[in-house]
């Protein structure tokens, strides 16, 4: 049975200064071609963690990287990038599929666009890192004990008794239950999303897949969202092959579980979205999982993988339009050149509900139609960059401020790239804006999340010179 999302009401907006209204009203809504405004990137190895020693690979428990794993807009110039497990590109243990007792955390990140006197693109990015939080548990987590792998047991040092952090090794699960239990210590963070009002971040993952709500003060879990049965499997394991078929012949599949997530406008649903699809299914069908922030209440809608080898992100349109990444893992940190890194639209209106179902869903599936071709214009912006050099894993994709351009106003679209904490192979940490005119949505309407902005100090005293010293960007037009 068909299930809409429901259709909310007109929502309020930030608050704005009457000269930066006036200027925002003023200004047409035309196309731009989705025009590269800027790119920036983060360096340096060390996060804010403070954090101290190395992990079981010997790499540095603060180590900065993978940051755009998920990427998230938390108001004005602030945003949180998300790592995903930790460093397990570096090959230390096959066993335990290379994981670590790698703290799963977000940065928080001060991200300064301002417009630009010269060079190759219009808008110059500086991004800064402010601080970053460690995600955990306030009850008992499951870790694995190591003894199996010739590995210390997998419980942080940090831990205790009220607060138990989850890390990415892969052994820290309960072989009793299902991956969906929420006592597993592993996490394996993929999505994020900040709630309306600031206060918690939202995150998927593919070990379970798991839905959690974390404070964003102490990344302490404030709620695990139950998911559907099928999504997850019944048989755990420490590698790919563990849990995979013929181990498990429904579910998630190994490392490709819930690899995106988005948040409507209003703040309260949540759309989370799978790698790949699930054991169960064919096609090449992957599902789509909207929950209820307030109930809980889960639908599942089917979505055709048709260009890339999976999806790795989910963004909101408005409360029933939905922008996807899908990509291939050709590129820079893949020794091969990009094909497809591309954004399709999609709209949930009247879409058919799948809960229940397996098999062949492509009669069920949504119809999509391509929004960006992310690489194209990466290689054709005249910046250096090649199918070669582009990174081989795009998955963080958010909303930012609006920017005038040329005289337009443009709404700001972010993409982050994940380099496996591989810095010399996968390139930076980078951040790429692109600049989306009303005309580029081609007949949707883009709703900017309800967000009420709770930034770090020095991120809300940075955005207020910047809009005194007339930097371009400016505040939503109110509705």
């Amino acid at each position: 049975m068909s299930r809409p999302l429901p259709i909310p009401r007109p929502l309020p907006r930030f608050g704005l200064r009457a000269l930066t209204l006036c200027l925002a009203l003023a200004l047409p809504a035309v196309a731009s071609a989705a025009p590269l405004l800027a790119i920036g990137s983060l360096t340096g190895s060390h996060d804010q963690s403070g954090l101290s020693g190395t992990l079981e690979n010997g790499l540095p428990a603060d180590g900065l990287g993978g940051m755009g794993s998920a990427l998230a807009w938390a108001g004005g110039n602030t945003f949180l990038a998300l790592p995903d497990r930790g460093p397990n590109a570096t090959a230390y243990r096959p066993a335990v599929d290379n994981t670590t007792s790698y703290i799963s955390r977000f940065h928080t990140v001060q991200m300064n666009l301002t417009a630009s006197a010269g060079g190759s693109l219009p808008f110059t990015l500086t991004p800064t890192l402010l601080s970053t939080t460690l995600l955990s548990s306030p009850t008992p987590l499951t870790y694995g004990s190591g003894t199996a792998f010739g590995l210390p047991h997998g419980a942080p040092a940090l831990n205790t008794a009220s607060r138990q952090y989850f890390t990415g090794r892969s052994d820290g699960f309960d072989p009793a239950r299902s991956s969906l239990n929420p006592d597993n210590a592993r996490l394996d963070p993929e999505g994020a999303r900040v709630s309306n009002d600031g206060r918690s971040v939202f995150i998927s993952d593919e070990y379970g897949p798991y839905v959690y709500q974390f404070d964003r003060a102490t990344g302490q879990r404030l709620r695990s969202y139950a998911l559907p049965a099928e999504l997850g499997v019944t048989v755990l394991g420490t590698t790919t092959a563990a849990e995979d078929k013929p181990v498990n012949s429904s579910g998630r599949v190994a490392n490709k579980g819930m690899e995106g997530l988005a948040l409507t406008p209003d703040g309260k649903t949540l759309v989370g979205v799978m790698q790949a699809p699930l054991l169960q299914d064919s096609n090449k069908v992957i599902r789509i999982v909207t929950i209820d922030v307030a109930t809980g209440v889960t639908h599942q809608y089917a979505y055709p993988l048709t260009e890339g080898s999976g999806v790795s992100e989910i963004l909101a349109l408005n409360d029933h339009e939905f922008i996807l990444d899908e990509r291939d893992d050709a590129g820079l940190g893949d020794g091969s050149a990009a094909k497809t890194k591309k954004l399709f639209k999609i709209d949930l209106q009247g879409a058919a509900d799948v809960s229940g179902k397996k098999g062949d869903l492509r009669s069920f599936a949504v119809k999509k139609r391509l929004f960006l071709d992310v690489a194209s214009t990466l290689i054709g912006a005249g910046v250096g960059l090649t199918a070669e050099t582009v990174p081989a894993k795009i998955e963080g994709l958010a909303w930012g401020e609006d920017v005038v351009w040329k005289g337009q106003r443009l709404h700001t679209l972010w993409v982050a790239n994940d380099n496996d904490f591989l810095p010399t192979e996968a390139g930076g940490n980078h951040f790429y804006v692109f600049g989306i005119g009303d005309d580029d949505l081609k007949g949707s309407v883009y709703v900017p999340q309800d967000l009420k902005a709770v930034p770090e100090p020095a991120s809300l005293a940075l955005a207020l010179s910047a809009m005194l010293l007339g930097a371009g960007v400016v505040r939503r037009r109110s509705r």
